[in-house]
C-alpha cells in the first residue's frame, strides 16, 4: 500500500482547511472533546452492527484522526487500516492504539485521494465527518475511489455535514442552531462550526445521494437529523 503519485492538476487534499490540526495542542484538544460530547463506543457498536462486520473483516477508515473510532472497530475484526492527512494526528493514535494493547490497526498518512490499496480489497469502508473536507469535484473522485477500494458487495459507511434542501432560510436557520447549542458545546466547538460553515465543502443532500450514486453506489439506508447531520450505508453494485 503506497500513496498515489498524483498529476499537478490533481486537488492537494494534505493542505488542511478549517482548524490547524498540525499542533499538538489542538490534536489533544480535539481528542478531549470528542471524549466528553461524542459515545465513540456505542456508535461503533451500532456501526459495527448496521454493517453486519465479522472478525475475519478487513476495514478501512479514511479520517480517523486521533484513532478512537479505529480503536472500537479493531475489537469487531481481523484488521483496521486507518488513514489521515494529519502525521500528528497519527502519531497521538499510534501512541493510544499501542497503550491500549490494540495490533491489529495500521496507520497510514494518506486520504481519499492519495491512497494506494494495491491488490487489497476492503469488506467496509468508513469515513465520517472528512468528506466535506473536498469541493463536490474531489468527492465523487473520492467515493470512486472507495468504491474501487471494496470487494464486490462490500458496504460503505459515510457520515458527514450534509445540508438539507427543505431548509428555506439559512440565515434564520444557522442564527437558531448556535442559539441552541447543548450546553456540553463550547465557545470553541461553535467556533469550530461557524469555521467550517465558511471555508468548507459541505454540500446538499440532493447533491450528496447524486455523487454516491454516479460513483457505483446503492444507498440502502439514510438517516437525516437536525438539518445538517447525515448517514448513509451503501453498497458496492
Amino acid at each position: 500500500m503506497l500513496m498515489k503519485k498524483l498529476p499537478e492538476w490533481y486537488y492537494d487534499e494534505l493542505i488542511q482547511v478549517g482548524t490547524d490540526y498540525e499542533s499538538e495542542d489542538e490534536v489533544l484538544n480535539y481528542d478531549r472533546k470528542m471524549g466528553s460530547i461524542r459515545n465513540i463506543a456505542g456508535e461503533a457498536e451500532t456501526m459495527c452492527k448496521l454493517i453486519d462486520i465479522q472478525p475475519e473483516n478487513e476495514i478501512l477508515e479514511i479520517g480517523c484522526g486521533t484513532g478512537e473510532f479505529s480503536i472500537e472497530l479493531s475489537k469487531y475484526c481481523k484488521k483496521v487500516t486507518a488513514l489521515d492527512i494529519s502525521q500528528k494526528m497519527l502519531d497521538f493514535a499510534e501512541k493510544k492504539a499501542k497503550f491500549r494493547q490494540r495490533e491489529n490497526i495500521k496507520f497510514i498518512n494518506a486520504g481519499f485521494l492519495t491512497f494506494d490499496s494495491g491488490e487489497t480489497k476492503y469488506d467496509a469502508v468508513v469515513t465520517q465527518l472528512v468528506l466535506h473536507h473536498l469541493p463536490d469535484f474531489w468527492k465523487l473522485i473520492a467515493l470512486k475511489n472507495i468504491n474501487s477500494m471494496l470487494k464486490e458487495g462490500g458496504k460503505f459507511f459515510l457520515k458527514d455535514v450534509v445540508f438539507s434542501s427543505e431548509i428555506q432560510d439559512f440565515d434564520e436557520y444557522f442564527s437558531q442552531l448556535f442559539q441552541n447549542m447543548p450546553t456540553e458545546a463550547d465557545d470553541k466547538v461553535v467556533e469550530a462550526m461557524k469555521l467550517h460553515i465558511k471555508e468548507e465543502y459541505s454540500t446538499f443532500d440532493w447533491t450528496m445521494k447524486g455523487l454516491i450514486e454516479q460513483a457505483g453506489f446503492k444507498i440502502e439506508e439514510y438517516v437525516h437529523k437536525k438539518g445538517f447531520m447525515a448517514t448513509y450505508l451503501c453498497i458496492k453494485q
